[in-house]
This record gives C-alpha cells, sequence and structure tokens, in this order.
C-alpha cells in the first residue's frame, strides 16, 4: 500500500519555499495558539506538528446552501485563509472555489478519495434534501446525497459548516416540503463535527481546521457535537451591553433615547441570552464588530431550528434579572421598611423595660 503522506508536503515546508523565516513561522505558531485559546506552552508542539505532519487533503462539497460559509471562511483574519487553504490543507476539491468544472472537476473529486483513501477530511456546506429521491438538489447529474455519502464513505472526518450542514437552517424551516436534512442524520458513521451559524465566524472555520491539523484530533465538543473552545459560552457572557441587562437598561423602541445610548436589546428580540457562539469575543471581519454591537439583536442562527422559534423581533424567553436602576427604589424602601420596622421594635421594646422598672421601683418604695 502506497504511502500518502510522504507525497504531501508538510506546512513548515510549503512557508519556507515561500521564503518564510523560522522566526516568523514562530510568531505564526504563537498567534495560531492564541486564536485557539491556548497556552503558550502549546506553542512547541504546534511548531513540531507543522514541522513533521503532512498537509491534510481536504474535499469541500456543497448542497442546499447560499455560499455564505465560503464567503466567510475566505474573509479570515487569524490565521488568514489563503494561509489556510494554500498551505496548511491541500484543498483538492471545491466546486465554487476551484477553476475546473465539469467532468474535470468530477475527476479530480474522484481522484483524491482513491488517493487519500480514509486520510482526508470532508467538509460540507449546506444539506441534502431527501424528497423526490433527492432530486431537490442536484451536483454532476446526481443528486447531492449520494455525492455525500460517496465522499463521507473513506473520510477520516467530516465537518459542518453552517447552520444549513448542521441543523438544516432555512431549508429545513417548516413545513420543509424538499426533507432538507442535517448532514448527521445522513452520515451516521463517521466523527462530524458541527460548526453552526449562517455564517460561522470566519476565525472559528479556520481555527477548528487549525486544532485538527495541529494535534490531529478533533476538538473537544459540547453535547450537541459543537467545539467547546468557541461554543462554551453564550453570546450574553460576553456582551458589553450585559451591564444594561444587569441594570435593567433596556432599548424600548428602535432608534429611541435608550437605543442610542447602547442600552440592551433584549426586549427587541435579542437572542443572544440563548444562544451560545463566539460572536461577542472573536467578533466579525477582522475583530471590527459583530450585530450586537451595530445595532441588531442576536437572532440565534448557530442554534438549532433558530428559524422555526417565532420572530427575530419577538422575546421568546422569559429571564429576571436583577435590574439595579428598574429596583432601586422599590430595594431602598423595602430596605426602609425593615430598618423602620427594627427602629419601632426597639422602640417598644426599650418602653416596655422603662415601665418594668417603675413598676418594680413603686414595688420597693411600698414595701420600704
Amino acid at each position: 500500500m502506497t504511502d500518502t503522506s510522504a507525497q504531501i508536503e508538510t506546512f513548515y515546508d510549503v512557508m519556507r519555499r515561500q521564503g518564510i523565516t523560522r522566526r516568523s513561522f514562530m510568531k505564526y505558531c504563537s498567534l495560531t495558539a492564541a486564536a485557539l485559546g491556548l497556552s503558550p506552552s502549546f506553542v512547541p508542539k504546534i511548531a513540531h506538528a507543522m514541522e513533521t505532519k503532512p498537509r491534510t487533503p481536504v474535499i469541500w462539497v456543497h448542497g442546499l446552501e447560499c455560499t455564505c460559509c465560503s464567503e466567510s471562511f475566505i474573509r479570515s483574519a487569524h490565521p488568514l485563509a489563503k494561509d489556510v487553504v494554500l498551505s496548511m490543507i491541500s484543498l483538492d476539491y471545491d466546486d465554487t472555489l476551484m477553476a475546473a468544472a465539469g467532468h474535470q472537476a468530477e475527476a479530480a473529486l474522484q481522484d483524491t478519495i482513491e488517493k487519500y483513501k480514509g486520510n482526508y477530511i470532508l467538509a460540507v456546506e449546506g444539506n441534502p434534501p431527501l424528497n423526490e429521491d433527492g432530486m431537490y438538489c442536484i451536483v454532476g447529474g446526481k443528486p447531492f446525497v449520494d455525492q455525500l455519502k460517496h465522499a463521507a464513505e473513506h473520510a477520516k472526518a467530516v465537518i459542518s459548516w453552517g447552520a444549513c450542514a448542521s441543523y438544516g437552517c432555512v431549508q429545513a424551516a417548516k413545513p420543509n416540503p424538499t426533507r432538507a436534512t442535517p448532514v448527521h442524520k445522513v452520515i451516521t458513521d463517521k466523527p462530524i463535527i458541527k460548526v453552526p451559524g449562517c455564517p460561522p465566524i470566519a476565525e472559528v472555520m479556520t481555527g477548528v481546521i487549525t486544532y485538527m491539523l495541529t494535534f490531529d484530533r478533533l476538538p473537544e465538543l459540547d453535547r450537541q457535537g459543537r467545539p467547546a473552545m468557541f461554543y462554551s459560552q453564550r453570546i450574553h457572557d460576553k456582551c458589553y451591553r450585559r451591564p444594561h441587562f444587569d441594570a435593567g437598561q433596556f432599548v424600548e423602541a428602535w432608534d429611541d433615547e435608550n437605543a442610542r445610548k447602547g442600552y440592551c436589546l433584549y426586549k427587541m428580540g435579542c437572542k443572544g441570552p440563548t444562544t451560545y457562539n463566539a460572536c461577542s469575543t472573536v467578533r466579525w471581519n477582522e475583530g471590527v464588530s459583530f450585530p450586537i454591537q451595530s445595532g441588531h439583536g442576536c437572532i440565534g442562527c448557530s442554534e438549532d431550528g433558530f428559524w422555526d422559534q417565532g420572530s427575530f423581533y419577538d422575546r421568546v424567553t422569559d429571564l429576571t434579572q436583577f435590574g439595579v436602576e428598574a429596583n432601586a427604589d422599590k430595594i431602598g424602601m423595602a430596605a426602609a421598611g425593615v430598618v423602620g420596622a427594627g427602629v419601632a421594635a426597639h422602640a417598644a421594646v426599650s418602653a416596655l423595660k422603662t415601665a418594668q422598672r417603675k413598676v418594680q421601683d413603686n414595688k420597693k418604695k411600698e414595701e420600704a
């Protein structure tokens, strides 16, 4: 059997061929560790992995989707998508990004599957429709579901890019006439990493690939199969508007005075308190902003079935917050009431003791 790993350059080989210095390479490893939330002690491990491990072949297929995941991916800044695509992985098939088309493209897909059998990663953008024998999505003259099953058969692992592949997204929203189906319900015998979002954050996408290539294993996943390093906290937990939520300061109508002050958007339908993603920390467009910072509430696009959870502008959750400003008067009055009751009780006890002493003094005088 041919050793396919010997036929592929390592990441470090490619960087040296491009004239990158050792110093710049180590800086890159440090930035990669930081992007993945790893401590500095992991930098040598990342460097060793990139020096010795061959680039991983990747097959990227597309089902029912809008290509927003690919659009997001190519805008990654840390690490740059060009570094991932051109250096870290061997992207052998992607019908959106590749120059080949038609029979030439399908031949490239088959060649990659046969050449790297059991060693490639299958990245899936979009989902397969199962109604009418899959005829609602045709790729190369065949239903996409057939291409998906064929490509997944010999894959090492599967990455479900975006809400479409992870949960079904708008295509699977009720009444779902095409029976659009998440990847994990079609491919059941392979490890699957869900990277939901509509689209996912660019740095989250490249970060997941970087982790897999560096450590040759899947990242730690949460109970829904998402990378815990990016999906372990609610957007609400690190939102810069969180203090306004805690203080009971909310936007009541679009473009009101509270909106201009940057108050919390919870009452306007923001799903940040129930959505797990890294939007409020990693942000978008090289860390410039994210929807809440731009004045619009989170729509919960990284959660299962978000299209069927009612209007994006309805407050669908019932959360109880402290609300310092909102309740300060009530709390103050209650505290004053407690203090007043205590003072009154103290006064009553003091008066009773005084009366008792007077009675005792009078008795003593009478006895004398």
